[in-house]
């Protein structure tokens, strides 16, 4: 069973329409509980940082977060789910994050020829092979919605990046913590096959 917190962010719906397209049973959830039990876990969403670190801290659900990874079981952040994961955000100056992975979250710097937020399909980078792109391109493409990016401090963790004014880190991951910055539930059959390999992971 894979649980997906249910924090107030946005975009919740699709993630489980996803997981019921490839058989994958999950459950919407902010419940300890629930969260201890399952078998992975996803932190989804749209929304501001500091909203979202707000609704995180006031539902209670950090800790029953940090517990859940203790167990070695995986947990995918999915794009403000892999912003969280950071230190900061030049969003929220402050509001700090969960603090799981070392770095900053930027704004996408502005310019004529460059619209933020930056919106669509874009090819990545795929900086190291990880069972996360299993069975995918060489460099697939992916469906992004954001003004902000992360800038890994350790970029050993990074599994893949976008180049859209400044090089972005779109994919990270660190033992079982994984997260991306483009949506995967709305990235078609590129994105079912992300969505298979992380439930796949135990």
């Amino acid at each position: 069973m894979i649980a997906v917190v249910d924090y107030g962010a946005g975009n919740v719906c699709s993630v489980m329409h996803a997981l019921e397209h490839i058989g994958a049973p999950s459950i919407l959830t902010r419940e300890e509980g629930e969260i201890a039990r399952a078998d992975a876990v996803i932190l989804p969403g749209v929304g501001a940082f500091g909203d979202a670190m707000a609704q995180l801290g006031a539902s209670g659900t950090v800790a029953a977060l940090e517990r859940y990874l203790k167990t070695g079981r995986p947990l995918l952040g999915i794009c403000i789910g892999e912003q969280l994961l950071f230190d900061r955000s030049e969003e929220s100056p402050g509001s700090p994050g969960l603090a799981w992975l070392r770095g900053s979250v930027r704004r996408i710097p502005a310019a004529p020829e460059r619209k933020v937020p930056h919106m669509g399909w874009n090819q990545i980078e795929i900086c190291r092979q990880d069972p996360l792109f299993a069975g995918l391109p060489e460099n697939p493409y992916f469906y992004f919605v954001h003004s902000y990016y992360v800038d890994a401090a350790d970029k050993s963790c990074v599994l893949a990046r976008v180049e859209y004014g400044v090089p972005m880190d779109v994919a990270v991951r660190r033992d079982n913590l994984c997260a991306v910055q483009f949506h995967p539930e709305k990235s078609g059959e590129c994105g079912l096959q992300l969505l298979k390999n992380f439930a796949a992971m135990r």
